[in-house]
């Protein structure tokens, strides 16, 4: 598969410091995905539901999506939340990119269905190799569900 066929890796991310990190440890990876930035939880949204300046955008679901806990307008855990709870989104595999060690914060998006929570480690190094570690599971090793088409029977 390349480019047009892949689908993009969406990162939430308010810091610009770590979208930079965050773009280059991807970079590294050689990935063909493309990665649609945006910097924050309306905006996420937006993307993913397709509203607002994203409306008629083409393209699939994410492959991913890495969503920073604390951003403006909309958190992370009510953008968990919501694409959990659509019918089309529910089964976009999300990782939760944080630097909060707060335990509420872990269990809260383990109920809403995250699909992984990483605390960003401090160093520089240690930070790089998590998300290569993250882009090259998320959008090569893992496995997606498969799409169910309607059948006749069915509709």
């Amino acid at each position: 598969m390349s480019g047009p066929d892949l689908k993009p890796i969406l990162l939430v991310e308010d810091s610009p410091k770590d979208v930079e990190l965050t773009l280059a440890a991807l970079e590294r990876c050689q990935l063909a995905n493309t990665v649609v930035v945006v910097r924050d939880g309306a905006e996420a949204l937006d993307y993913l539901l397709a509203t607002g300046p994203y409306e008629g955008r083409n393209g699939g679901d994410p492959v991913v999506v890495l969503l920073d806990l604390k951003l403006p307008k909309v958190d992370g855990l009510e953008v968990l939340e919501r694409i959990k709870s659509d019918e089309k989104l529910r089964q976009t595999p999300v990782v939760m990119l944080t630097s909060s060690r707060e335990e509420k914060d872990l269990v809260r998006s383990y109920q809403l269905g995250v699909n992984a929570f990483v605390v960003k480690p401090v160093g520089f190094d240690q930070f790089f190799e998590a998300i290569q570690d993250l882009g090259m599971f998320w959008a090569v090793l893992n496995e997606p569900p498969p799409v169910m088409q309607l059948g006749p029977q069915d509709e």
